[in-house]
């Protein structure tokens, strides 16, 4: 479901911001200082899951005060829907993972499925720790199969979408999150 350009545009308008762009800096700061403390002596794999995370990665690598090595993985339940589906395996890492210290980058822990298959393919593949960093942790009231080691906000369970996620395929590149207007 990719939106037309008057859609998309319908749909920010209607939209509650959740967290402003200061908001959303501050949250990324704060996070840079937690991994920054936690892994400095671990040079570790960083791993981006695309597409959602390309915004996260892209402010948050900067300000991490370490050495580390840099990749990317592909795998998602949504494609251009609004509920997950299947996991579907797009990309696999081309840095080796065995024996290293693996961080994962991601735009959201909704349900934790995509997490979950991303952790146990990267422990299959021999990664000695996996430590998952999200910008945002949705509070779906129920437990998940992952939690993230580092957490930048919590949102409430509504569909959400900027800062890296996306709506129809818009609005990945806004620097606010925004909810859908409940109906």
């Amino acid at each position: 479901m990719n939106l037309s350009p008057e859609k998309a545009r319908r749909t920010l308008e209607t939209a509650e911001l959740l967290c402003s762009a200061a908001a959303v800096s501050e949250a990324v700061a704060r996070l840079a200082r937690e991994i920054s403390a936690a892994l400095a002596d671990s040079f570790p794999l960083v791993l981006c899951v695309m597409r959602g995370a390309v915004i996260f990665a892209g402010q948050l690598l900067p300000q991490l005060k370490f050495a580390l090595e840099f990749d990317y993985l592909e795998v998602t339940r949504y494609g251009a829907a609004t509920r997950g589906g299947e996991i579907s395996w797009k990309v696999t890492p081309g840095t080796a993972v065995a024996g290293r210290v693996v961080l994962v980058l991601d735009d959201i822990l909704d349900e934790g499925r995509t997490l979950a298959a991303a952790r146990e393919k990267l422990l299959a593949a021999g990664a000695r720790r996996i430590y998952i960093a999200v910008f945002a942790d949705k509070d779906i009231g129920r437990s998940k199969p992952v939690d993230a080691d580092f957490v930048g906000v919590r949102l409430p369970n509504r569909y959400v979408f900027g800062f890296g996620m996306d709506v129809g395929g818009a609005w990945r590149n806004l620097p606010e999150v925004y909810a859908l207007k409940e109906q």
